[in-house]
């Protein structure tokens, strides 16, 4: 299995908060980061748009739990949690996208997601031509998910990077029924052997 032909690379949430010792840390985050670096040379090497997705939420949301929501404060604009992992090798030329900036908004898809300009991410893909996108990062059963859903939903194909991703498991089998949804959509599961075999 080859990187199709006008695709690009989705690398969803890897900030500081949702990886050990953050606020929202999720369990082996930070295990994932070399293979999400290799995809991201891979993908930088065969000159194929990269995209980051990131949390960007107001101080005060109803995403918060002392809002009514379900997640503790987390990727609070401009604070060191909000902030893409240091160890994130992301190149220059990632395009950069924020989502959850409403105080209303949960916005777990990074098709919710803006770039700096405001263009919103359906958008900036179709304006690079891309038609598959290539998906990894955090969470698995939440943002990875849903950008999953809303990639097959808008018309773009999906694939789910399964070696470079990780879950937050609330329930204990949630990343397994977020992948049994996902193929359900159409979407398609890789590791990083596969596409580079």
């Amino acid at each position: 299995m080859s990187i199709k032909r006008k695709s690009a690379l989705v690398i969803v949430d890897m900030q500081n908060d949702f990886l050990p010792g953050g606020a929202l840390a999720i369990p082996q985050g930070d295990a994932i980061l070399p293979k999400v670096n290799a995809y991201l040379e891979l993908f930088e090497r065969r000159g194929l748009p990269i995209i980051a997705t990131r949390d960007w939420h107001p101080p005060e949301t109803t995403h918060f739990q002392v809002k009514g929501g379900v997640w503790p404060i987390h990727c609070v604009q401009g604070t060191p949690g909000a902030e893409f992992h240091p160890d994130l090798a992301l190149p220059d030329k990632t395009i950069v996208v924020s989502k959850g900036m409403g105080a209303d908004e949960d916005a777990y898809s990074a098709f919710q997601a803006r770039d700096a300009q405001g263009r919103p991410l359906p958008d900036v893909l179709r304006a690079l031509g891309v038609r598959h996108l290539y998906i990894g990062g955090l969470a698995l059963d939440y943002c990875v998910r849903f950008t999953g859903l809303d990639a097959s939903r808008q018309g773009f194909g999906c694939t789910v990077l399964l070696d470079a991703t990780r879950a937050v498991n609330l329930q204990v089998h949630d990343a397994e029924l977020a992948l049994e949804e996902l193929v359900r959509a159409g979407a398609d599961i890789a590791v990083f052997e596969t596409l580079t075999a």
